[in-house]
Parts: structure tokens; C-alpha cells; sequence
């Protein structure tokens, strides 16, 4: 079983900035994928950014320039830093890790709590 712990994100002012971080832990072999997704409210959850093996990235055109997706492979953790946050940032951001575990060489997909991210003047 594989299980993912989120941390920081909170308030911030227009301009301002954050970061999240999720680790994941459990029977772990190798991860693939370390993603974040964010839901605001009333709208469908959307991918903000992805980050894969060797580290090639994927952003969302919405945050790019804006938010640095990393990872620490000995720790299995994923960092989004987000600077110049604007108000229609404020969601749910959740992070999604991908891989395979230890139980029977199985591929895994699973998902963070969620962190709260307010961005308001």
C-alpha cells in the first residue's frame, strides 16, 4: 500500500508566493509519475504539473513561469513552488504519484488529501 502525506500551501496575497510538498510512502519499488492537480470551486479538477522520470516537466499554460514543479527521488517527494500567485490560483491542489510497488511488482495510482491554496487581497 502506498500512501501520500501534503503539506504547506495556506494564504497568500496576489504577487505573493507558496510551496506544497507530498511524500509518499509505503511499498514502494520505483515511481514514474509525481504529479499536482488543483479543483476551485465548481470546476473540474485540472492538471497543474507533472514531473517524470529523468525529470522532464509538463505545466499547465496557466502556470508556466509562475510554478516549478521538482522532486527528490530518495525521499519520493514532489515540491510545487508557486511565485506571483493570483487570485484565480485559490483551489484544492492534490498531488497524484504513479508507479510500481513492491506487492507483486503492481503498478500504483494514488492521490493526496488535498491542501488548501487561498490567494486574496
Amino acid at each position: 500500500q502506498v500512501r501520500l502525506v501534503e503539506s504547506g500551501g495556506g494564504f497568500a496575497q496576489p504577487g505573493e508566493s507558496l510551496s506544497i510538498s507530498c511524500t509518499a510512502s509505503g511499498s514502494i519499488h520505483s515511481i514514474t509519475f509525481m504529479d499536482w492537480y488543483r479543483q476551485a470551486p465548481a470546476k473540474e479538477r485540472e492538471l497543474v504539473a507533472e514531473i517524470g522520470t529523468g525529470d522532464i516537466t509538463v505545466y499547465a499554460d496557466s502556470v508556466k513561469g509562475r510554478f516549478t514543479i521538482s522532486r527528490d527521488n530518495a525521499e519520493n517527494t514532489v515540491f510545487l513552488q508557486m511565485n506571483s500567485l493570483r487570485p484565480d490560483d485559490t483551489a484544492v491542489y492534490f498531488c497524484r504519484v504513479r508507479g510500481i510497488s513492491t506487492d507483486e511488482w503492481r503498478t500504483f495510482d494514488v492521490w493526496g488529501q488535498g491542501t488548501q491554496v487561498t490567494v486574496s487581497s
